[in-house]
């Protein structure tokens, strides 16, 4: 008889201090084939991505999903120490916030953000750019396997 191994979920770590948005990023990610992981601040995210503390055994994201307006380390921080580190820098990270302003998508892109997406005001909007997100980055993009 011929088995399959069963499927590994993909890991996120959605980096956002606003609960609704967590909520609806949630909502709009739903899928057994996700598990998501959330922290409320920048600096927060970097011990879990350096599994530190708490989170030492923590899995790593095949997908960062980051907000810039953080409390503690803003995003364009985060960004610059993900990019700067060896072991992380190869981790996808997609700029999700509500700034339109040029200046910030100009400095994302500076620092290698991989995508900057505004978050729609409109739930339903809202919910769509989320699962276009992740039917883009876990659907057509080919990622590599996780070292760890």
């Amino acid at each position: 008889m011929n088995r399959t191994p069963p499927h590994t979920p993909s890991e996120i770590l959605l980096i956002e201090d606003n609960p609704g948005d967590v909520r609806l990023t949630l909502e709009g990610l739903k899928s057994d084939k996700i598990n998501i992981n959330v922290v409320n601040d920048g600096a927060e995210a970097l011990v879990y991505l350096r599994k530190k503390g708490s989170f030492s055994s923590s899995p790593r994201p095949d997908l960062i999903l980051l907000d810039l307006n953080l409390p503690k380390k803003n995003g364009h921080e985060v960004l610059t120490e993900i990019k700067n580190d060896p072991d992380l820098k190869r981790i996808p990270v997609v700029i999700m916030t509500g700034s339109q302003a040029q200046e910030d998508i100009i400095k994302s892109y500076k620092l290698h953000a991989n995508c900057y997406v505004t978050k729609p005001v409109d739930v339903d909007q809202f919910l769509k750019v989320v699962k276009t997100i992740q039917e883009f980055w876990f659907t057509i993009v080919k990622l590599p396997q996780n070292e760890s």
